[in-house]
């Protein structure tokens, strides 16, 4: 694991993501995003979610701790014609930092099992919503990784690092946060959905 970096939280081949997500959006959607929203792309990567994202919500901050995956994802926004998001570098728990106004939606893929301090992280993302925001975690569902392939291949964080959607719940609860739903996201994934107050 790099040093900064979420373990078992590295970023795919050329590929992966549009066979895993062919459709981005619909998770988006299934997991709470609705149109006009302020929303974050949280530990955004190379922004497969952030520009569906985008074209969904009214403004747009990604984060990552990675300049250069911010990069490519500030390229694949650019040359889409996305001009309502902005890029920040930076520690996921250092959310408030970050954001500096309330938002309505906070969403993080594939990155959550690998977070040291999850309840902290959960805190910070409580920080910045508005009363009845919401923030999605999708996880790998507690299967394991030889049974989760993508182009014919295992993939996913090792099996030990999965986490249960009853797990992912444990984490975030110390935070406020109240469980709204879990959603299925085929073929591997689980989204589980979390509210402030005030819904």
């Amino acid at each position: 694991m790099i040093s900064g970096f979420f373990q078992g939280t590295e970023m795919p081949d050329a590929g992966w993501w549009e066979a895993l997500w062919p459709d981005p959006a619909g998770v988006l959607t299934d997991s709470g995003l609705a149109a006009g929203a302020a929303a974050v792309d949280l530990c955004a990567g190379t922004g497969w979610f952030t520009l569906p994202m985008a074209r969904i919500a009214r403004r747009v901050t990604a984060i990552d701790i990675d300049g250069a995956l911010l990069n490519v994802a500030r390229r694949r926004l650019g040359d889409a014609g996305v001009t309502n998001c902005a890029f920040a570098e930076g520690d996921a728990y250092d959310l408030a930092k970050v954001v500096a106004a309330p938002v309505d939606f906070v969403f993080l893929a594939n990155a959550f099992h690998g977070v040291p301090d999850r309840p902290r992280l959960a805190a910070a993302v409580a920080e910045v919503l508005k009363p009845g925001g919401q923030f999605a975690v999708v996880n790998w569902h507690r299967r394991p990784r030889e049974q989760t392939t993508v182009l014919g291949e295992a993939r996913g964080p090792a099996t030990v690092l999965r986490m249960s959607p009853e797990a992912t719940i444990a984490a975030v609860a110390p935070s406020g946060l109240r469980l709204v739903r879990v959603v299925e996201v085929p073929p591997h994934h689980y989204s589980a959905v979390f509210a402030t107050t005030g819904i």
